[in-house]
């Protein structure tokens, strides 16, 4: 995993989680707390409840990205600026500055007058944005899009948002967002909880990984949630998303939000990572789709995914028929069986394709041990 220089702010799985506040200069956008006009307020904000409450990174929006209202081209977008750059100018806190544009002309008018970073919403379907950034040597966070600058995130199935990611490369300081949200009208919560049960898959591509999850319909829906009352379900989400290995976490609760992150970073599982004339690291692998993604980067053979972890089931109840059809299909496939000194619990341990062979191996010998054994991961054909 590459660590991401942002201005001086160390970004990888070797420094802490990175918060993201925002600020929006758009009077359209509809979170009413982060929204000024006035760059001394904005700034005044900024000072206060972002980089005071903890705020790495200050991403700043120039239009509402909600689908619902009008795309502003580049044009109008550059006419906000100037309220953008008066805020950052009169910020007196040190922060990461980001603009969150879909435009290459708005990036470099940005970059050129003192941000830091940009946030592309639209993953580079401007094909000139990767060009911008390497001039400016800019980390820039890649959100998942078609190749389509009016319609941002607007991707569904998990499959296809981690490719659209690879639309028009990356640059060296490119950080990946799988892009939760209702950005179109065909994306439902359950594919926004399915990626986020597959976020691990995202570290396949190398590079970090920002999530904007705070306060999300997706979250909300779980625990019957309106807005207001929504923040308890981000933050327990936001633990378990940096767990998983996000890096930065874009939020308006930059307080709460840099705390539960915090707990995320410390109870994640400790792996083993050394670098000198040979590096090595151990991966973040815990399904064979997570393997999948980091031998696909390899350009190896994908079907290995399936060898790459490893399942534990325990049984209760074995009679000793089933015990011995166990042990037997366990030696054919590689599988290890674990029997204790009550013979009738055992221990089956083995990768997907060992399991799924030991099952079948074992199949009609009795219904019971046919139906425990149904639900063994089969492997990718």
């Amino acid at each position: 995993m590459r660590t991401v220089d942002a201005a001086g702010l160390q970004i990888g799985d070797d420094h802490p989680p990175r918060i993201m506040g925002v600020l929006n200069v758009s009077e359209e956008s509809p979170y009413d707390p982060s929204v000024y006009d006035d760059p001394g307020e904005a700034a005044q904000y900024v000072d206060e409840e972002l980089i005071g409450e903890g705020a790495d990174i200050v991403d700043v929006g120039l239009e509402s990205a909600n689908k619902k209202f009008d795309v502003l081209t580049a044009e109008q977008e550059l006419e906000r600026l100037d309220t953008a750059v008066e805020t950052i100018e009169s910020v007196s806190g040190d922060a990461v500055f980001s603009i969150e544009t879909r435009y290459h002309e708005v990036a470099d008018a940005a970059l050129s007058r003192g941000f830091d970073m940009v946030n592309d919403i639209c993953g580079f379907a401007d094909p000139e944005m990767p060009r911008v950034c390497e001039e400016y040597d800019a980390a820039v966070a890649k959100m998942a899009s078609p190749p389509d600058l009016e319609r941002p995130g607007a991707v569904e199935e998990v499959d296809d948002i981690y490719e659209a990611l690879s639309l028009n490369g990356f640059t060296d300081k490119t950080i990946v967002d799988p892009a939760f949200g209702g950005w179109s009208e065909a994306k439902t919560l359950e594919h926004d909880r399915e990626t986020f049960h597959r976020l691990r898959e995202f570290r396949g591509y190398g590079r970090p990984i920002l999530v904007s999850i705070n306060r999300k319909n997706f979250l909300r829906s779980v625990a019957d949630r309106d807005t207001e009352a929504a923040l308890p379900v981000s933050l327990a989400a936001t633990s378990m998303a940096v767990e998983r290995g996000a890096h930065i976490v874009r939020t308006h609760d930059v307080r709460e939000t840099r705390d539960a992150a915090l707990i995320g970073k410390e109870f994640a599982r400790e792996r083993t990572r050394r670098t000198n004339e040979v590096s090595v690291e151990e991966l973040d692998v815990t399904t064979p789709g997570d393997a999948r993604r980091h031998i696909d980067r390899l350009g190896g053979d994908p079907t290995v995914a399936d060898e790459a972890v490893t399942r534990v089931f325990e049984f209760d109840g074995l009679d000793p028929e089933e015990v011995g059809a166990l042990r037997a299909a366990a030696a054919e496939s590689g599988a290890v069986l674990v029997v204790g000194d009550r013979e009738a619990a055992a221990l089956l341990v083995g990768t997907p394709r060992a399991l799924a062979t030991s099952a079948d191996a074992a199949n009609g010998v009795t219904e019971a041990l046919d139906a425990a054994l149904a639900s063994v991961d089969r492997p990718t054909e």
